[in-house]
């Protein structure tokens, strides 16, 4: 069963989705009119709708796939906030992306960086997510500090072998730094990982009790010279929901936890 869209008529006048979708014109869009604010709330209850029927995005139609790019960008073109990257401070749960979840964490965003390739990451990504298919991706959230402190926290169920009834479940968390260029830009740079709350017998108080954390930044460092710099923008935020896309135009829609 699909979703048809009831919004398709409901978008500001000056609303251009070619241009819209294009990252190198891609520019922050400001939406002061009151009268704009139940086409907001519309656009969002639908956009929530899609994202809980199709579990994120993953089992979205063709069909269901181009409502939701419409809706987005709509809702991009009706962003309330002047200045978005200070906006962000809380917690916040992925609800909806175009991509794989786990991208959405400083973990994978780095490595896409460091492979400054578009092609070469997709590639890379659609891998790992072969090798891990038999398991699933739970909550995936972001934690954001006013003082520039970035969590992300990525709850993993990975089984060991396929038609086995035990699977290995932790949380991956991945600390990292954000500088703000205004209005909608943050500079991400990675610090480190580490695996919590797993399920394994005695491994989850051993986790606990001797954290392995990954100086994820350090390891970069010397290997390069130089921590890989993510950059995130933020084309929509308001009290509840966020949207913010990567340097392939990827984006992940946050609802405020």
């Amino acid at each position: 069963t699909s979703l048809q869209s009831t919004t398709e008529d409901v978008g500001p006048s000056d609303y251009d989705p070619n241009t819209i979708l294009d990252p190198t014109t891609k520019q922050l869009t400001i939406d002061t009119s009151e009268s704009d604010a139940i086409i907001r709330d519309e656009l969002k209850r639908e956009l929530l709708l899609l994202a809980s029927v199709s579990d994120r995005g993953n089992y979205a139609s063709k069909e269901e796939n181009d409502i939701i790019i419409d809706i987005v960008t709509q809702l991009e073109a009706l962003n309330p906030s002047s200045d978005p990257a200070y906006l962000c401070d809380g917690e916040w749960d992925l609800v909806l992306t175009n991509t794989q979840s786990f991208r959405s964490s400083p973990f994978f965003l780095s490595i896409r960086s460091v492979l400054n390739d578009a092609n070469v990451a997709n590639n890379a990504f659609a891998l790992h997510e072969q090798a891990t298919r038999i398991g699933n991706v739970g909550r995936v959230r972001q934690i954001i500090g006013k003082d520039g402190s970035f969590t992300s926290e990525v709850d993993l169920e990975v089984g060991l072998m396929g038609g086995l009834p035990f699977s290995v479940k932790g949380t991956v968390i991945t600390k990292a730094s954000y500088t703000i260029v205004p209005p909608e830009q943050w500079d991400l740079r990675i610090e480190s990982t580490i695996v919590k709350k797993s399920n394994v017998p005695f491994l989850d108080q051993l986790l606990d009790d001797y954290p392995v954390k990954l100086p994820m930044g350090e390891v970069y460092d010397r290997l390069r010279g130089s921590v890989p710099v993510v950059t995130l923008k933020t084309y929509y935020v308001d009290d509840n929901l966020r949207i913010t896309r990567d340097v392939d135009d990827y984006f992940y829609v946050f609802s405020r936890a």
